[in-house]
């Protein structure tokens, strides 16, 4: 039958549907067999019929907006950068708008004195200095997420300490983000994610070619990664059991945890020049 004889007898095939819709049709296996009827017009000559199809294209554009109280402040985003000009202080409590920190801090004296004084912090993170207005309850993988629009680095899973998924390096150690405050970290270095990406760190080419990426989610890597450089930076040359034993305290929901090992020994054998 052809598609003008299906029109007449009120039915058209999809790939008929979708080239009046405007789309690029290609191959036979559009049209195969899958019909959508036409819906009389009322008054109308002629049957009619509309549809919206919408068709997901190669490519998605996220936007993301990041709120960062106070002077100007740099942005690290995986894979880009940007600049957020910021030039107010903002009360919690009212929301009014203030130049400087010293008058915010008189508004709440005078305004809020029962309310707990925001607190300006300064913290040093992959090298580079930040000052951020925070609550003085905050945690750092808090600050790190919605002060700072550190994605990468401030994955928040279970928030109770348990899983790892928060992981950064304070002075060298493995620290949980959800577990400690942001206030506790002025003047100490801290290292995340984001910075061992941006160093191209040989754990990220291993995790690359032992499919690591492949568990699933992901969700967990950062932390696991994380934990991983703490290791060969006090370890260059683990066994497997002192791989497990070091990343015991990260959790992975999608259970690839046998790739783990094998990832991680394979950078320790590239940073000592074997690979």
């Amino acid at each position: 039958m052809t598609e003008e004889e299906k029109k007449e007898q009120g039915e058209i095939s999809r790939r008929e549907f979708l080239k009046d819709a405007g789309f690029v049709v290609g191959g036979a296996a559009i049209g195969a067999g899958i019909t959508y009827p036409l819906v009389p017009k009322e008054g109308a000559a002629e049957a009619t019929v509309t549809k919206t199809v919408e068709v997901p294209g190669p490519t998605k554009t996220t936007t993301k907006t990041v709120e960062v109280p106070g002077p100007t402040k740099t942005v690290e985003v995986p894979g880009a950068t940007k600049t957020v000009e910021v030039d107010k202080f903002k009360c919690p409590v009212c929301g009014s708008e203030f130049n400087t920190y010293a008058e915010l801090q008189a508004h709440y004296a005078a305004a809020f004195p029962e309310e707990t004084l925001p607190e300006l912090t300064k913290l040093t993170i992959n090298g580079k200095q930040y000052e951020v207005q925070i609550e003085p309850q905050w945690t750092l993988q808090r600050t790190l997420l919605y002060k700072l629009g550190m994605y990468g680095s401030a994955h928040k899973s279970c928030d109770h300490g348990a899983c790892g998924s928060c992981t950064v390096i304070i002075d060298g150690r493995p620290v949980l983000g959800c577990m400690t405050l942001a206030i506790e970290c002025e003047g100490k270095n801290i290292e995340t994610i984001d910075g061992i990406t941006a160093a191209k760190h040989p754990l990220l080419d291993s995790y690359y070619n032992n499919d690591v990426g492949d568990c699933g989610c992901g969700y967990c890597m950062p932390g696991i990664i994380t934990t991983a450089k703490v290791l060969l930076e006090k370890n260059p040359n683990p066994t497997e059991e002192e791989v497990k034993q070091a990343l015991a305290g990260n959790i992975c929901r999608c259970s690839s945890y046998y790739r783990h090992p094998k990832a991680v020994l394979e950078a320790a054998q590239a940073l000592r020049g074997g690979g």
